[in-house]
């Protein structure tokens, strides 16, 4: 089976070519590399572009939107994601799990392109491995990237260099901020999977996370980001079969189930020596999951918000 998801992305990234000026954004292309937008590394990107990049990872299988709603005595904006499609649009387009570095330059990847490459071990538990003509990736990361970067895509997609498109922001700018606000329902997903859940029955999913304050600079804006999915972040997801299975794992899914809940993301990053492969894996998850079962009609609820730290992480005192 071939979602066409590089397609699907293709077909969101025509507008933004398009129209660069109205997102704030600067396109590079060269003969060699294919063609890099950038979102926030030199260009100043925008609340559309962080929609618009946010949607690309998901391989335009999800809506994404800013809504108003309470984050302690405050009305704040949340990034929102609705999907019917979490398995595809989480798991095998938006998870960045496709590790590149060449020189000084190391990024995570995400998107689509690493369903075409599939060499992570997500897609075998899965099963699944696209075949495509042009991939699109996202990068998370403060440089531009160099011709490396396009080459080793290319060698392990099959896609020529000329034919590989990367969007590329930093944590800390107005696009990068909201895209990662935008990974609830993923790591839901993420961490459903990882617990040796089958993810199928899954079937819809719905996520808000507040939209941190954009941060001045990459460390604090690691920071922000993950506190508003750990802390703030709350993830309905619609699924099918038994209520049993359901109850034993759901108490395991959200952020609490960790053993360093509790402190902010910074506190965390500095204790394990800023080395993310320290932190205990349990942590990245949403602060609260709730489970519709669609067969029986039962409800599941595990975890809640934590909104002190939120505020704590934003800047933001309570009166």
């Amino acid at each position: 089976m071939n979602l066409e998801l590089n397609e699907l992305s293709l077909s969101i990234i025509e507008e933004v070519v398009e129209s660069p000026d109205h997102f704030r954004i600067i396109a590079h292309e060269s003969a060699g590399t294919g063609l890099l937008l950038d979102f926030g590394v030199e260009a100043e990107g925008s609340l559309e572009a962080g929609q618009v990049l946010s949607t690309v990872c998901m391989a335009g299988l999800a809506t994404v939107n800013l809504q108003p709603q309470l984050l302690g005595k405050w009305q704040w904006p949340h990034v929102v994601v609705e999907t019917d499609y979490p398995v595809a649009a989480c798991l095998y387009s938006q998870y960045a799990g496709w590790q590149l570095s060449s020189g000084k330059f190391h990024a995570m990847g995400s998107g689509p392109m690493r369903a075409a490459a599939g060499v992570e071990p997500l897609f075998d538990k899965l099963w699944y491995k696209e075949e495509a003509d042009h991939v699109v990736g996202i990068l998370e990361t403060a440089m531009l990237p160099p011709e490396s970067i396009f080459e080793e895509i290319s060698a392990k997609t099959g896609v020529e260099p000329a034919d590989i498109t990367l969007l590329i922001a930093p944590t800390s700018s107005v696009a990068g901020n909201y895209q990662v606000a935008a990974r609830s329902v993923e790591t839901a997903m993420h961490k459903l999977l990882e617990l040796g859940f089958d993810v199928h029955r899954i079937r819809s999913g719905f996520g808000s996370a507040p939209l941190p304050p954009v941060a001045a600079n990459d460390l604090q804006g690691i920071g922000r980001t993950n506190d508003a999915i750990l802390y703030g972040s709350t993830v309905t997801l619609l699924m099918t079969g038994d209520d049993a299975s359901i109850a034993e794992i759901l108490p395991q899914v959200p952020s609490k189930s960790s053993s360093v809940f509790g402190k902010t993301f910074l506190e965390i990053f500095e204790a394990a020596g800023r080395d993310f492969y320290k932190i205990d894996k349990l942590l990245f998850s949403p602060a609260q999951v709730i489970v519709q079962n669609v067969d029986t009609g039962r409800v599941h609820v595990a975890g809640e918000p934590h909104v002190p730290l939120v505020l704590k992480s934003f800047g933001l005192v309570a009166e």
